[in-house]
């Protein structure tokens, strides 16, 4: 019988891909090691102050998707996904399995023709992400994804959402 660090180190992450699930722990859970961190598991706060600042009330839609904010929101964005999500949904937002591909959070919407369905069908998508992002997500008792509403800012979780709309699947 081989000792486990005697096994390729893809060898150790493959394993370690497949037990996750069985275990019932997310992967953020996990303690960190070289073979399977991207980044740090703690939520990292996000320097926004060159951002637009939008205030107390959370907007309902991506303020940042158009105008000239875009490209500010999307280099801190592209910054806030790799320290706050690419642990678990994969660099440059590739999932590899273990939580959803948000590339493709929004597909079904961009592939409606109508403008007007399309609208409404990424605004319930706006929702959803923001709601997911602040809130977290959990089932049966086990935290799938930890709440993000007391470090990342709406500006932050904003430009977050500007990033991965530029890494949308066409």
């Amino acid at each position: 019988m081989h000792h486990p660090r005697s096994l390729p180190r893809t060898a150790r992450r493959a394993a370690w891909a497949l037990a996750t699930p069985l275990l019932g722990l997310a992967l953020w859970q996990l303690p960190a090691t070289p073979s399977l961190a991207h980044g740090d598991v703690t939520p990292q706060a996000v320097d926004t102050r060159s951002l637009p600042q939008l205030g107390a009330g959370w907007r309902d839609r991506n303020p940042f998707s158009n105008g000239p904010a875009q490209p500010e929101a999307l280099r801190i964005g592209s910054s806030a996904y790799n320290q706050n999500c690419a642990r678990c949904h994969g660099l440059e937002a590739i999932s590899g399995g273990i939580a959803p591909d948000l590339r493709r959070l929004d597909a079904d919407c961009m592939s409606l023709a109508e403008a007007a369905k399309q609208q409404a069908c990424l605004a319930e998508i706006d929702d959803y992400f923001l709601g997911t992002v602040r809130r977290g997500r959990a089932r049966d008792g086990r935290v799938y994804m930890p709440p993000f509403e007391q470090t990342l800012s709406q500006e932050a979780i904003w430009a977050i959402r500007t990033y991965l709309e530029s890494r949308r699947e066409r």
